[in-house]
């Protein structure tokens, strides 16, 4: 017992810290452009991103916020581009979910990089999966101009936010806009393609052209506010639907739009009352250990997660590698996917590798993905894989075969899909577990994630191998000490790319989390979900069997 508790105490200790640097890292992104960018913002009378969403939002209402490290420690060599320049929350205005996105005027005035791009056409695919409002608040200088080529022609650039923008109004997606800063160029037709759009006086201004290129292009003389501001859009062009007289002004009126909103429809997910689990939250800082090869019971950190800690599981003596179950997560009814850590013994008398998916494992998991779909149940995905079984025995096996049914099953699933990676995310482990690239509605990751496409010392080794033969082909004698200084060097880069801080700055994860969270992330996901039924019935299609 005393054992147990040094070894709890301690992935207590690393875990409590992990989470202590993650609220660090958020506290630094926070600031947005930093304090001189944010004290030369207010001076024009204008809140920053972040202040505008506070008022706009339902006071004490949950909220969850879409890529906040989104371009972490990317753009150096042009000063970084904190959030991507773009806050990006999912809450509640007037008491109607919906996904607010607003540009932070205080990075680089608001000037779109290529990651501004991705993460508002993350916003906008979150808004029609989910037929969820969407509301933008407009403060932007249009494109980066130094990476146009990476932001501007491409089908994922830039271009592809208007395209949405009218492909939501066909699907009856509301859509407000508020221009509150700039809005030049390109950007003008964001807010005039949306379904009401609001602008605020004196410092919005909405412009194809701003006046020092009308000067250059045309050889007229006029002031921006003249050109494109409130009045002109309001009282003469018509472009807008609404005059505002600061931004405390317009918030107010966008809440007034959004408290008339008819109902959304109902996907019918079954949600009873919801109740806390039984098992400490809080434990599961003692249950995750502080090394990712170490082995332990997934089913402890189902206990913390789940409703009263009920989790009614499914195949519990078959395919053992993977936890199958039906639970509530905040009163909604869920069915869950999750590698098990804990090294089992089959009735078989088969020893089973923690992480590992085995046929059988990846068998039983393709028949409850098709039971939940059958029955309406959304499914979530607790991601700690480092992939399939390999070996002759599992070739034998015909583990291809078993895991491509798996895959095929993840992929057609029409019931939405929330994936949380608690470790490792290894590989084909991460296709099969619903990784990115299989649309969950949301996938986050606690900080002891690791994204990549093998562990660490594998990959690092295999690396070691290439570069050290490709030095001696150039002659070079490689010592044991010089290999050791080469393999260290490998490790440490590896290591970098595969932290979910990496990762979440790319948007491969839509945010890292402190794990006591997680409950909040899939309740705010299902019930965003519920008001956008299936449009088509769960198939397979053609298997190998």
């Amino acid at each position: 017992m005393e054992k147990i508790d040094i070894e709890a105490s301690k992935n207590e200790d690393h875990n409590k810290l992990a989470v202590s640097d993650l609220h660090k890292r958020l506290v630094k992104v926070y600031q947005g452009g930093g304090e001189k960018h944010t004290a030369k913002h207010k001076a024009k009378g204008k809140m920053t991103a972040r202040e505008r969403i506070d008022v706009l939002l339902d006071k004490g209402a949950p909220r969850i916020e879409i890529g906040a490290f989104a371009a972490d420690g990317m753009y150096k060599d042009h000063g970084g581009c904190p959030s991507a320049g773009v806050v990006v929350v999912i809450g509640y205005v007037s008491k109607r979910q919906c996904i607010v996105v607003a540009n932070d005027a205080t990075v680089k005035a608001g000037a779109w990089f290529p990651m501004t791009g991705k993460k508002n056409l993350r916003a906008q695919e979150i808004a029609m999966e989910n037929r969820l409002p969407i509301i933008y608040l407009v403060d932007s200088a249009g494109v980066f101009l130094p990476m146009q080529d990476e932001i501007f022609p491409d089908k994922e650039h830039f271009g592809r936010i208007f395209r949405n923008n009218a492909v939501m109004s066909s699907m009856g997606i509301t859509q407000i806009a508020a221009v509150m800063g700039s809005c030049v160029a390109g950007g003008a037709y964001l807010p005039i393609m949306s379904d009401e759009a609001l602008i605020v006086e004196k410092t919005g201004s909405i412009f194809l052209a701003g006046s020092y290129l009308v000067k250059a292009a045309i050889g007229e003389d006029i002031d921006n506010e003249t050109l494109g501001g409130a009045t002109t859009h309001s009282q003469i062009s018509g472009v807008t639907d609404y005059q505002c007289k600061d931004d405390a002004d317009c918030l107010k009126k966008i809440r007034a739009i959004m408290d008339k909103l008819g109902k959304p429809k109902d996907a019918g997910f079954s949600r009873e009352k919801p109740a806390p689990p039984k098992a400490d939250e809080k434990e599961i800082y003692g249950i995750l250990p502080d090394e990712r090869a170490k082995p332990y019971d997934m089913r402890e950190l189902i206990a913390r997660l789940v409703d009263g800690s009920e989790f009614t599981e499914y195949k519990q003596g078959y395919g053992q590698s993977i936890l199958t179950g039906y639970a509530r997560i905040d009163g909604w009814a869920v069915g869950i996917v999750a590698n098990q850590r804990k090294v089992v013994k089959s009735k078989k008398g088969e020893m089973q590798f923690g992480g590992v998916i085995y046929s059988d494992s990846a068998d039983k998991a393709t028949r409850f993905i098709a039971n939940c779909n059958q029955k309406n149940i959304p499914l979530v995905f607790l991601q700690d894989v480092t992939g399939f079984m390999v070996g002759s025995r599992s070739e034998h096996g015909g583990i291809i075969k078993d895991g491509a049914k798996m895959v095929n099953a993840v992929s057609n699933s029409v019931v939405p899909k929330f994936t949380v990676v608690v470790g490792n995310s290894y590989g084909a482990g991460n296709y099969a577990m619903c990784g990115k690239a299989y649309d969950p509605r949301l996938i986050v990751g606690w900080p002891s994630a690791n994204v990549a496409v093998m562990g660490g010392d594998q990959a690092a080794k295999v690396l070691l191998q290439i570069e050290v033969a490709a030095l001696k082909g150039r002659g070079e004698e490689i010592t044991k000490e010089r290999e050791e200084e080469i393999l260290g060097r490998i490790r440490a880069k590896y290591h970098e790319s595969t932290s979910p801080y990496y990762a979440a700055a790319r948007l491969w994860l839509d945010a890292v989390i402190d794990p006591l969270e997680t409950r909040t992330w899939i309740s705010m996901g299902i019930e965003a979900a519920s008001q956008s039924p299936a449009t088509r019935e769960f198939n397979m299609g053609v298997l190998q069997t």
